[in-house]
């Protein structure tokens, strides 16, 4: 609560006891080519990589030394994972994709695992093919090409980068995003800042990490109009699913988890999604219930 409570972020902390070396090379490069190619003729384009790190607030000059230090934002985004411990002790980022409902699964990603930096833009880059690639795909078409995109795919994609937005870093439990046969499911650490039902209102937005989803519109990767659950509430409904689930935990361990059912829904199940649709805890329990020419299209949130 306290932390949540300043007028400026925890992300935007100055890490003045690291330097920049603390921040993988090859994460900034594949951040700086996707910044190109979804911002053409940018002028950031030709700066130096120190120089783009402070413009978008991965790192900022501390007033002690007058040297580049890492911001939280920066290192959590760009830093290795060993690296990114030292500050928020608690940080684990965990994929599965279940077999069943107990503990087997065909394919997992986790940030400790040492074969990969452990940030948190590689594990959005990872996952986020993985996690839409059985959605089901309408035959549409765009002149002489199908679109793969659809609604659901792109709301899978806003409550992935909403869940690393908005998760508290120093909170306990990680970032644990579940694919289920039936259910996608995506649990963070820390609770909603503005509240459930502000949340479902939409036109507000009070993201607990501001310069990473900074750093995420710049790849239009997600929004700050407040909008986000409101689009992924009405892409699920136009599918047929069942209602998604918003669940808060409230006490020392605490947690949201967002719900998306892959089941569709029985008649009369989706008379209100917002009332329906979301579950309470307020006493601290987690509740979780053709001659057509095929070609791969390439969307501003499928990095490279």
């Amino acid at each position: 609560m306290l932390r949540d409570q300043g007028s400026h972020t925890v992300d935007t902390k100055i890490l003045t006891g690291m330097n920049l070396s603390a921040l993988n090379p090859d994460s900034i490069l594949a951040f700086r080519m996707n910044h190109r190619n979804t911002q053409l003729n940018h002028p950031w384009s030709n700066l130096t990589d120190e120089e783009f790190l402070i413009k978008i607030g991965a790192a900022a000059i501390s007033d002690t030394d007058g040297k580049a230090h890492p911001t939280g934002a920066g290192l959590l985004m760009f830093g290795n994972e060993y690296e990114i411990v030292r500050e928020y002790p608690n940080y684990f980022l965990d994929f599965r994709e279940m077999v069943n409902d107990i503990t087997e699964w065909t394919d997992r990603i986790w940030s400790t695992s040492g074969d990969w930096s452990g940030n948190v833009f590689d594990f959005y880059r990872r996952i986020v093919t993985r996690i839409v690639q059985d959605l089901k795909v309408p035959f549409r078409l765009e002149g002489l090409y199908r679109i793969d995109d659809t609604p659901q795919h792109k709301a899978v994609r806003e409550a992935l980068a909403n869940c690393l937005v908005n998760a508290d870093y120093y909170g306990r439990g990680g970032i644990v995003i579940l694919k289920h046969r039936d259910r996608l499911v995506f649990e963070n650490p820390g609770t909603i800042r503005i509240g459930k039902e502000k949340m479902l209102e939409g036109g507000l937005s009070d993201p607990r990490n501001s310069v990473i989803i900074k750093m995420f519109s710049m790849l239009h990767i997600g929004e700050r109009a407040g909008s986000g659950m409101n689009r992924i509430i009405s892409a699920w409904s136009a599918a047929g699913y069942e209602n998604p689930q918003i669940t808060e935990r409230i006490g020392d361990l605490e947690r949201t988890t967002l719900t998306l059912p892959l089941t569709q829904a029985s008649n009369g199940s989706q008379e209100s999604t917002q009332e329906n649709g979301t579950t309470d805890t307020s006493n601290g329990e987690c509740a979780q219930k053709r001659g057509v020419q095929k070609v791969p299209r390439k969307y501003p949130e499928e990095l490279l």
